[in-house]
């Protein structure tokens, strides 16, 4: 059903998947990793079973295409989009916080003035969208996500529309029952009222802990909607007061002409209602065409006949008693009076209608220089804070945006950085550097890694941060993870041809063990012979280097074995403990052959195992008549 994606899953090189956040009727969202931003941001995947139908395919593009126009405090920003492994994605700003369905559901009816606070809030954004003439079709709790400082910021733009079309699909309806205006419910076009019904619907939700309508099936409530009056609110929670259920019930008129024209006209009738004021009731109006007949209602394809409430409305006119002239002898004076009177009001309209200027564009400025530019340019300003990743007082937002037509005077609200929010440094202890990193990006940081090394905690595990657990850092700031190397390595120094006093010391100075073992060699006594490890290798400090130093060779006496034959020579002298070395002489008498002539050491002492060269005696006769030709040469 869903999408399914592992954590560590990068989409498209840029977007690292960490867990998942929630699903929906047609996506999955994944809290994830920008990797070039370093960021944290919300993707949202469509359902590969979705990815080829043109309709959803349709929806979940103009979801994209409709939020990435509204820069807003209150609306959620969308930073990316586009197709990846058969299915399509959105890339979102991450939100910190709860749904206001999920504040619904713990805590029932809510405190009237929170709730009209919150409403505002929505209202906020919604006035931002319909002024550029985007309807957002879907407003309900579920869909607004709450932070702990109370800013409240609306998402799923995924059935708006621009403008008050009709859905692409006759006869069927998009959106929660529970939330839907009557015209959704029937499927008819939808205006900025069809939101703000779905908005009053919410905060009658929010100070009853209920919906007005509620039942079995979709259709059924749908049916609600188009034909029964909801329950007066102080019915359910006799805490409302009559202000604020006057603005309610005036919001849920099943006409569209009844309720409020703008979401402006909604805030300052909350406004009066918060200040204890009764709010300005709407004009009469004659009941809506079809109102005691047969009302289609279109859900999902199917058509349902459904009486509506009351029946057909009259209107009465009271007789002044005049005769009537008749159309011969009054035509002319209609006619007269209504050019009168169109020609008063274009000349009243003209005379009234504000300057309008164009709005400077203040967005990345201070907040003081944003309203000496506006206030330059004619215009008054009104400043809301969010956090943000901006500096504090940075302007984040502004509504007109910079570059509208706007009435001289007119207000232009600020949304100014309040600086990013705080958070906790987490515990690391225990965690690998992988994990470590991924706790510390999940809290909302930007993590670099540093080196240590450590007796205790093995290599790759996490040792510290910097700033330490427990600290409170601003969201998105960096946060340095110190990461075990290992046991410290230190060069190993080179001691050989020193005394094996002072390697000792070389050695130990450097942090080393030191073993020692002595050889019998030439070289002077208590030399270093050899080390282990090499001089210049890196060797764990504390480990152990063994050293081979010279001790004096043993000496033995040399039996002179001059006169005795070969083997006999050869016998005594290894007996002594000497190796022996044999060179062959030319020799004059055939009795020195095989016989030692020579030998080195002769006699006396020498190093034990040392070698004794013996000369051994070769006979060679001299050639036939070698006397006749040294006569010759005579």
């Amino acid at each position: 059903m869903s999408t399914e994606v592992e954590p560590g899953t990068t989409i498209d090189d840029r977007y690292r998947i960490e867990y998942l956040l929630g699903s929906g009727g047609m996506a999955d969202v994944y809290c994830a990793t920008d990797l070039q931003l370093d960021r944290e941001v919300a993707i949202k995947l469509l359902y590969r079973r979705f990815a080829q139908d043109a309709e959803f395919v349709e929806r979940f593009r103009r979801e994209a295409s409709a939020a990435a126009g509204l820069q807003h405090q209150h609306v959620v920003s969308v930073y990316d989009r586009g197709q990846w492994d058969g299915t399509y994605y959105i890339v979102m700003e991450y939100l910190q916080g709860r749904t206001l369905k999920a504040i619904i559901n713990e805590y029932g009816a809510i405190d009237s003035d929170w709730s009209i606070e919150m409403t505002e809030q929505i209202l906020r954004a919604a006035r931002f969208a319909h002024r550029r003439k985007v309807i957002h079709r879907d407003f309900k709790p579920h869909n607004v996500i709450v932070d702990d400082d109370g800013l409240a910021t609306v998402t799923d733009f995924g059935i708006a529309r621009a403008g008050a079309s009709d859905m692409t699909q006759t006869g069927s309806i998009m959106g929660t029952a529970q939330y839907l205006s009557p015209e959704q419910a029937q499927g008819h076009s939808v205006s900025e009222q069809s939101d703000l019904y779905s908005i009053g619907v919410i905060l009658y939700e929010m100070v009853t802990g209920q919906v007005p309508f509620d039942g079995e099936s979709a259709v059924t409530i749908a049916l609600k909607h188009v034909s029964e009056a909801p329950t007066p609110p102080c019915q359910i929670n006799p805490a409302i007061s009559p202000q604020l259920q006057a603005v309610i019930m005036r919001a849920l008129a099943k006409d569209p002409a009844q309720r409020f024209a703008t979401a402006d006209e909604f805030i300052d009738a909350l406004e009066r209602a918060r200040s204890g004021a009764m709010p300005a009731q709407a004009p009469p109006i004659a009941a809506p065409a079809g109102v005691g007949e047969s009302t289609a209602i279109g859900m999902s394809g199917h058509t349902l006949a459904a009486g509506a409430a009351g029946g057909a409305a009259t209107v009465g006119y009271a007789n002044r008693g005049d005769e009537d002239d008749g159309p011969s002898r009054r035509w002319w004076l209609f006619a007269g009076g209504a050019v009168v009177a169109v020609a008063l009001l274009v000349l009243l309209l003209l005379l009234l209608k504000p300057d309008q200027a164009t709005v400077p564009s203040v967005v990345g400025s201070e907040e003081s220089t944003a309203q000496s530019v506006l206030a330059r340019a004619g215009f008054k300003t009104d400043s809301v804070v969010k956090k943000s990743d901006s500096p504090k007082g940075q302007v984040v937002g502004q509504d007109p945006p910079g570059g509208e037509q706007a009435d001289k005077g007119s207000t232009i609200t600020l949304t100014v950085s309040d600086g990013p929010v705080s958070v906790f440094v987490p515990s690391v202890a225990g965690l690998s550097s992988s994990q470590a990193q991924r706790k510390l990006r999940n809290a909302g940081f930007t993590v670099r890694t540093r080196k240590q090394s450590s007796d205790t905690v093995p290599s790759g595990d996490s040792i510290e941060t910097l700033p330490p657990e427990g600290t409170p850092v601003d969201r998105g700031s960096t946060v340095t993870l110190v990461v075990s190397s290992g046991k410290e390595t230190v060069e190993v120094p080179p001691v050989v041809g020193q005394n094996v006093d002072d390697a000792r010391a070389t050695l130990r100075g450097a942090g080393f063990g030191v073993s020692v073992t002595t050889e019998e060699s030439s070289s002077a006594e208590g030399t270093v012979l050899r080390q282990d490890p090499g001089a210049g290798t890196k060797a764990t400090k504390g480990a152990t280097v063994a050293i081979v130093v010279a001790k004096k060779q043993a000496t033995t006496k040399v039996p002179n074995t001059v006169g005795e034959d070969e083997a006999s020579a050869i016998s005594d002298i290894q007996s002594a403990g000497f190796t022996v070395s044999v060179d062959r002489v030319d020799v004059a008498q055939e009795s020195q052959d095989g016989t030692v002539v020579s030998q080195n050491p002769s006699g006396g002492s020498a190093p034990t195992g040392s070698t004794v060269t013996i000369g051994v005696g070769r006979y060679r006769p001299p050639p036939a008549g070698g006397a006749r030709l040294r006569s010759w040469s005579r």
